[in-house]
């Protein structure tokens, strides 16, 4: 279908609006409108998350004091004097419904030359596998505070791992085994870890890649290690990697000890994330067990209605924080897809057919992808099972919106979400009392106080903004690790507004409530004064069948107005012709302005992406302003660093 932004897709029914697991809440609380209750959980804060610990039934102590002690930012507190641990709650359904489905793996290792690695496991296998990685890890001497490091695909053996240091209040990270060495390096040395998980190798797109090399260049950089545990994934015979202590994943595990689990203080540390670290150490960014439990538990049943019954699939990695949003469907009762792969052509619509997910998550670019690629997956395969979507990674537009309405199906909620690792969630995301429109995400979060500031930091409606958070969240930063003075932390996201929560994002809050998301703020196109994000421009020039890619740069600085560059990377067989430049141009007049009109437009072979897929629009401007490659951006960081050298000032 064509669609344009702000165009009705989907309505809930009478029967949706009856059953939706916000609307029971909503009715015990007594509000009338999902509006009134955003109002209530962002004005009354503390009273909000202390409903949420109290119609979830977390387990743990709740403590006597109030749920928030101290609302300033950055040095909001939250429920003091309570104890909880995250795995304890995740795992609490292998008390209730012990043969419930917990985890679906598939993998593309599984190329038939083998034994087949792909599993499904019950709450009840789930725990008895994390006790015994409990025992192990144990027998290492590790305690609470200390540091478990990962370098693992999206397999169970990461899951059971995590959940077992986490029982223990032991302190978990991970990286993707597609990350280089000197990118894990720079992150775990950060954290100093006593014990080393680290997989052999790994498949992606039809390729094997042995990871024993790097693990070994990893060990040598951390001294704090005591043990490394090898899990055998690439070659299932695999040896234990690495001298000193060191021992296969199957030694680690002991049997014959209870599961158990340590209670923390309500902000004791769960894991650190790591920001993109395209330039510089990347920060290590530490949540809480409580901060995560309450977040996670609200996002995943009132915005994206998941709960017992439900098959939930995100695409990810372990060094995305999409793979810790995704197990958090445990915490509800659902079972999670955990898949090890390349996505590459229709593979992911396939696994969701076999697996019979409700829930399907990807970034953004691959359901473009899919569109480009005129796939019908809908036609092909049984997608009926499926009645949400997620999106996130970067903005979906209109287009995105009703190609999934026309090749998936009419009858569920497109969710796009935009949020970040540094919080672990979404700040804005979707609704299923809400209508649905093209382009338009439906609501700020429960909880989450999202505003959008003009120039002179007042909020505006309908006008687009910088995105703000003006009331504290509980799953945000602890501390970054190594911050004793949090000077860091407070620099980050403190720095231009004090006390004001300032994201780095351009948004549009509409007089309904309903967000739009224009990219980041710090990669703005500026031209005569006119300040747009990026993602208006990647809507028209993708567009066309001809574009498979496309990376924009305004080269301006303050006071001095630059040239606009655009790169495109052209579909297979196509070439830059005088009549696509000038379409191109003609639709960018048309659809945005004549000032957006590119000065120049150059062809690449790629574009220059995250390992989580987020296009480096920033470094790449720093490149052309004069930034040597090695200082704008860290090649063990990115996807494909190759191409970066095709966006120097000369190229």
């Amino acid at each position: 279908m064509s669609v344009a932004e702000g165009d009705l897709l989907w309505e809930p029914s009478e029967e949706v609006r009856r059953t939706a697991r916000v609307a029971r809440f909503m009715e015990e609380r007594g509000f009338g409108s999902h509006d009134e209750l955003w109002r209530w959980s962002v004005t009354e804060v503390g009273a909000f998350w202390d409903a949420i610990w109290s119609y979830f039934g977390v387990l743990g102590d709740r403590g006597a004091g109030p749920a928030l002690e101290r609302a300033e930012m950055p040095d909001a507190r939250w429920f003091l004097g309570a104890t909880l641990n995250h795995a304890r709650n995740t795992l609490r359904r292998a008390e209730e419904d012990p043969d419930a489905t917990a985890v679906i793996f598939r993998t593309e290792a599984d190329d038939g030359s083998g034994p087949s690695r792909s599993r499904t496991l019950t709450y009840r296998e789930l725990a008895a596998e994390v006790a015994e990685v409990r025992a192990g890890l144990r027998a290492l001497g590790v305690g609470r505070g200390d540091r478990v490091a990962a370098y693992v695909p999206n397999i169970p053996e990461a899951l059971v791992a995590f959940l077992a240091t986490a029982s223990l209040g032991a302190v978990w990270s991970s990286c993707s085994p597609d990350f280089g060495a000197p990118s894990v390096i720079d992150r775990f040395t950060q954290i100093e870890p006593k014990v080393l998980i680290a997989v052999d190798g790994y498949a992606y797109n039809g390729k094997r890649f042995d990871r024993s090399g790097v693990v070994r260049d990893i060990q040598a950089a951390l001294p704090t290690l005591t043990a490394t545990v090898t899990i055998p994934y690439l070659d299932l015979d695999a040896p234990a990697i690495g001298e000193g202590r060191a021992l296969r994943y199957a030694e680690l595990r002991r049997s014959g000890e209870p599961l158990a689990f340590e209670e923390v203080p309500f902000d004791h540390p769960l894991w650190i994330l790591y920001s993109s670290g395209t330039t510089g150490l990347p920060k290590p960014i530490v949540h809480g067990h409580g901060g995560i439990v309450l977040e996670h538990l609200k996002a995943l049943t009132f915005h994206q209605d998941l709960g017992p019954g439900d098959v939930f699939f995100w695409y990810t990695t372990t060094g995305w924080m999409m793979w810790n949003y995704l197990i958090g469907g445990l915490l509800v009762g659902a079972t999670i897809v955990l898949y090890d792969g390349a996505p590459g052509g229709d593979t992911l619509w396939r696994l969701a057919a076999e697996t019979g997910v409700t829930y399907f998550g990807v970034g953004a670019p691959y359901v473009l992808a899919s569109m480009k690629a005129g796939l019908d997956p809908g036609r092909e395969y049984d997608l009926s099972r499926i009645r949400g979507i997620g999106s996130t990674g970067s903005p979906l537009p209109p287009e995105g919106f009703g190609w999934l309405y026309d090749h998936i199906g009419r009858d569920l909620l497109v969710g796009s979400f935009s949020g970040g690792t540094d919080v672990a969630t979404g700040f804005v995301g979707p609704c299923v009392l809400l209508p649905l429109r093209a382009g338009v995400i439906q609501c700020r979060g429960l909880g989450a106080k999202i505003e959008a500031y003009d120039e002179k930091g007042e909020p505006v409606i309908g006008e687009v903004g910088e995105l703000v958070l003006t009331e504290p969240m509980p799953s945000m930063p602890i501390y970054f690790w190594n911050d004793e003075d949090g000077e860091r932390y407070r620099d980050s996201y403190f720095g231009v507004y004090p006390g004001i929560w300032r994201h780095g994002d351009w948004i549009k809050v509409l007089p309904d409530g309903g967000c739009v998301i224009y990219g980041r703020s710090d990669s703005t196109l500026n031209r005569g004064g006119v300040r747009m994000g990026t993602a208006d421009f990647y809507r028209v020039v993708e567009g066309f069948d001809e574009i498979a890619d496309s990376l924009v740069v305004d080269t301006g600085q303050l006071g001095a107005e630059g040239r606009l560059l655009l790169y495109v990377q052209l579909a297979e067989g196509v070439a830059l012709s005088d009549d696509l430049v000038g379409r191109i141009r003609a639709a960018l007049r048309s659809t945005l302005s004549p000032r957006h009109v590119p000065d120049e437009i150059r062809v690449v072979p790629g574009v220059p992406r995250t390992l989580s897929g987020k296009k480096l629009e920033v470094p790449v401007r720093k490149i052309l302003l004069g930034t040597p490659i090695d200082k704008a951006a860290n090649p063990d960081a990115m996807a494909n660093p190759e191409v970066l050298r095709h966006f120097t000032p000369d190229s």
